[in-house]
C-alpha cells in the first residue's frame, strides 16, 4: 500500500480472526460500546474517533515533558509513526500481533493503528499481567510495559519480537530477557512523539532513532527530537542524554533528577546503574537538603529496615556516596510501572 492515510485499512488486517474492512470495524466499535466487556469499550469509542471526518484526535499526555495535559494528534502522523515502526523493525502484512495495552495510553492506540495500517493478524486480549497466558500460539510482534514482561518470563519464548515501553527496564529483568531466544528492545518516546522514537536492543547501551528522526541537545544535554512526519513542532525533553551521532544517543537520566551537592552535579540513574546487582530488591537515588552541601545523596531502598554494607559503595565515586539510607514499606509506581519519585518519600 503506497502512502496510506487514516481511511485506509490494510487488506490482510485481521481482528481476532477476522478480516475486517473500515465499514466492519465501526460496526464492531458499536457493537463494543453497547455489549462488549469493559476492556473493549473505549476500543469501540477510539475506532468510531479514529474513523470520523476529523483529521485529528485528542490524547492525554503521560506528564513527561510537563504537567499531563490534552494535546491533538494527527492521524496521518499517527499513521506515519505507524509505518515507521513496520520499517524499523522489518513488520510485514500478516505477521501476528497481539494486541494487551490498555487503549487510553498511546501505546494500546498504536498498537491498534499499526495492525490496521501495516495489516498485522491481530488478536485482542484484556490487559493483565501476563497476557501470553491465555492465547494459543506464536506471535510475529508484541507490545508490553516492564510489569508485564516480568510476569510473562515463560511465554515471551512465543514470539519473534518484543518491545517493552512506559517505564525503564530494570537490570534484574535486563538478565532474564537476555536468556531468552527471542528479539527484545526497550523503546523511548512518549506522548507527544506517538509512542517511540527510538528503540534499543535490550543489552544494548545506545537508542537508535526510528526512519525520517533526527536529534540533537540543548546546552542543558536533553534530548531535542526533530521528527517532521510526526510532529510539526521541534520537540524539547528533559532527558539528559549522551549524543553518539545524529541517529543514537545514551539515556543518562532526567534533568528534574539532576543533585547539586556541594557544587558537583550527579545523575541519580547513573549511581543507580552503578549499584546494579549489589542490593536487592528495588531502590531508588535522591537527594536531601544539607546544610553543609546544599543537598545530599540519599539512598532509598524498598522494604523493611535492614544492615546495609558499605563496602557495596565501593563503586560509586566520592560524591555519589550516599549520606544516608531510607527504608520505604513500599514504592509508588504508574501504572505501566513507572517509578514516582517524590510520592514514593511521603510517609504514609
Amino acid at each position: 500500500m503506497n502512502n496510506p492515510t487514516y481511511e485506509n485499512v490494510h487488506n490482510q488486517f485481521k481482528l481476532n480472526g477476522f478480516h475486517l474492512d473500515k465499514d466492519d470495524l465501526c460496526r464492531v466499535a458499536y457493537s463494543f460500546i453497547k455489549e462488549g466487556e469493559e476492556f473493549e469499550k473505549p476500543v469501540g469509542d477510539f475506532l468510531l474517533d479514529w474513523f470520523d471526518n476529523s483529521d485529528s484526535i485528542e490524547m492525554m499526555t503521560s506528564g513527561t515533558t510537563g504537567i499531563p495535559k490534552i494535546i491533538t494528534v494527527s492521524k496521518q502522523a499517527m499513521v506515519n509513526s505507524a509505518l515507521a515502526t513496520g520499517d524499523f523493525f522489518d513488520l510485514t502484512p500478516g505477521d501476528r500481533a497481539l494486541h494487551c495495552i490498555p487503549i487510553k495510553y498511546v501505546a494500546g492506540k498504536m498498537m491498534l493503528v499499526r495492525a490496521m495500517i501495516l495489516g498485522f493478524d491481530l488478536e485482542f486480549v484484556a490487559p493483565s499481567l501476563n497476557p501470553l497466558e491465555n492465547v494459543d500460539g506464536n506471535f510475529d510482534f508484541v507490545a508490553i510495559v516492564p510489569l508485564q514482561a516480568q510476569h510473562s518470563l515463560k511465554e515471551l519464548k512465543r514470539v519473534k519480537k518484543i518491545i517493552i515501553g512506559g517505564a525503564k527496564i530494570n537490570t534484574i529483568l535486563e538478565k532474564q530477557l537476555l536468556k531468552l531466544p527471542v528479539h527484545v528492545y526497550e523503546t523511548y518516546g512518549m506522548t507527544e512523539t506517538i509512542t517511540h522514537i527510538a528503540a534499543k536492543r535490550v543489552g544494548d547501551k545506545a537508542f537508535k532513532v526510528l526512519p525520517n528522526v533526527t536529534i540533537s541537545y540543548d546546552d542543558d544535554k536533553c534530548l531535542v527530537i526533530h521528527a517532521p512526519r510526526i510532529s510539526d513542532d521541534i520537540i524539547y525533553t528533559n532527558d539528559i542524554v549522551e549524543l553518539v551521532n545524529e541517529n543514537q544517543f545514551v539515556f543518562l537520566g532526567r534533568k528534574d533528577n539532576v543533585i547539586n551537592s556541594g557544587g558537583i552535579k550527579l545523575i541519580p540513574e547513573i549511581i543507580e546503574d552503578k549499584l546494579a546487582g549489589r542490593i536487592e530488591g528495588n531502590y531508588f537515588i535522591t537527594s536531601k537538603e544539607d546544610k553543609k552541601l546544599g543537598h545530599k545523596v540519599v539512598l532509598v531502598i524498598e522494604g523493611e529496615k535492614q544492615p546495609i554494607d558499605e563496602s557495596i559503595f565501593d563503586v560509586l565515586d566520592k560524591y555519589e556516596k550516599p549520606k544516608e539510607v531510607l527504608f520505604v514499606k513500599q514504592f509508588k509506581e504508574t501504572n505501566t510501572g513507572k517509578l514516582i519519585r517524590k510520592e514514593s518519600l511521603q510517609p504514609e
